[in-house]
């Protein structure tokens, strides 16, 4: 990473992407976490820039985080709209998963991704405060479910079985969510019977962006996927908005004047 470590507290804001430098800065930012940091790539991956992108980046709309007392964008995320979609020809994560359960229910989608933090950011208010944002826009766009695929890394199944089979034991969407993965890389997530499984010590596995997502009353997907390119194990994590965990859902919901 070549950002320094913040020396003061941080002064968090957060915009919209309007122009050509702003997506360079949320490139610049993936590219470090998931290229540099995690091993990932892509066709379209600018290692001489150290710009991680996509064909999708034009359609989405991306929240960027930024810390004022160091004038750089900090975290990231990305998001796509139905009507956004149509004009791609599909939303991000149709390459993994069949998300044909979705269509057909007629309620307003929005596809979430490329959600990532500088490591010094991490565990403090920073996702906090792009989740209000997230909040808001939902709110405005009067989003009904949020869905997108979030990462283990790596690709050891045996390595991540205790995790996988957790998430679908206990956090399975029920059926007018249950997208799937697609065949080409389908990867069964019930690999350990519930009566042996430690669920502590599983859970313990689960990254934190997923946990957060549960929190608030997510689900998973049948099924996980396996990016070689990118050296992670996808799950696609599933909210329906109406039934969101209301406790939790304090950490998501924008505060007055926030």
């Amino acid at each position: 990473m070549t950002r320094p470590v913040p020396q003061t507290v941080p002064q968090f804001r957060v915009s919209m992407a309007r122009d050509a430098s702003d997506l360079m800065a949320a490139q610049r930012l993936r590219y470090d976490v998931f290229v540099r940091e995690l091993g990932g790539g892509g066709t379209l991956v600018d290692h001489d820039a150290g710009l991680e992108r996509d064909r999708y980046d034009p359609f989405f709309d991306h929240l960027l985080l930024h810390d004022e007392t160091s004038g750089q964008v900090v975290g990231v995320y990305r998001m796509l709209r139905g009507d956004q979609a149509r004009a791609a020809g599909q939303f991000y994560s149709e390459d993994e998963y069949d998300l044909s359960v979705l269509h057909r229910s007629g309620r307003n989608l929005l596809e979430l991704g490329r959600s990532c933090l500088h490591p010094d950011y991490r565990g403090g208010m920073a996702m906090h405060h792009l989740w209000s944002a997230l909040a808001a826009y939902v709110a405005e766009h009067r989003i009904d479910i949020l869905f997108g695929v979030a990462s283990f890394h790596g690709t050891d199944i045996a390595a991540l079985a205790p995790p996988l089979s957790l998430l679908h034991q206990r956090h399975l969407a029920p059926p007018d969510l249950r997208v799937r993965a697609r065949a080409a890389s389908f990867q069964t997530m019930d690999l350990i019977p519930e009566s042996l499984l430690d669920r502590r010590a599983a859970m313990l596995q689960v990254p934190a962006l997923i946990k957060a997502y549960l929190r608030l009353g997510g689900v998973v997907g049948e099924g996980a996927w396996i990016d070689r390119t990118f050296n992670t194990t996808d799950v696609c994590l599933v909210m329906d908005t109406a039934q969101m965990n209301p406790r939790q859902s304090r950490i998501y919901t924008p505060r007055a004047g926030a």
